[in-house]
């Protein structure tokens, strides 16, 4: 399994690391905005500037290798932004076609990483 992600502050990375101590055979790849993938996978974000998609995740993005070889979005947020919360996802999901898998604050609880492996070992063979 690919995990592709993006983070600043920490929030996706410690969420990332909680899979990665579950699942040490996945695979875990922070992203840059010029990489080229080559392996399906699934992609985390975050959201930023209250309801916007981070500019690298972007970048990635609109290669349209990676675009198309990514299966599911997912974003942390702060539900403090109230209808702003982890809104990046639904944001891609409209510009990119790729669908919404999950929607956690900051680093997410560890029911939260259990439910998303969870449903990616059990929808994404």
């Amino acid at each position: 399994m690919y995990i592709y992600y993006d983070s600043k502050t920490g929030n996706v990375q410690r969420f990332v690391k909680k899979m990665e101590r579950q699942r040490s055979d996945w695979h875990f790849i922070k992203i840059d905005p010029n990489m080229k993938i080559e392996n399906e996978g699934h992609f985390l974000t975050f959201t930023t500037k209250i309801g916007e998609v981070p500019e690298m995740t972007d970048k990635f993005l609109e290669n349209e290798n990676n675009s198309k070889l990514i299966k599911s979005v997912s974003s942390s947020g702060n539900r403090n932004w109230g209808v702003f919360f982890a809104v990046a996802a639904d944001k891609i999901q409209e510009k990119y076609g790729i669908p919404v898998l999950m929607k956690f604050e900051l680093s997410g609880t560890n029911t939260e990483v259990e439910n998303y492996i969870n449903y990616l070992e059990n929808n994404y063979k």
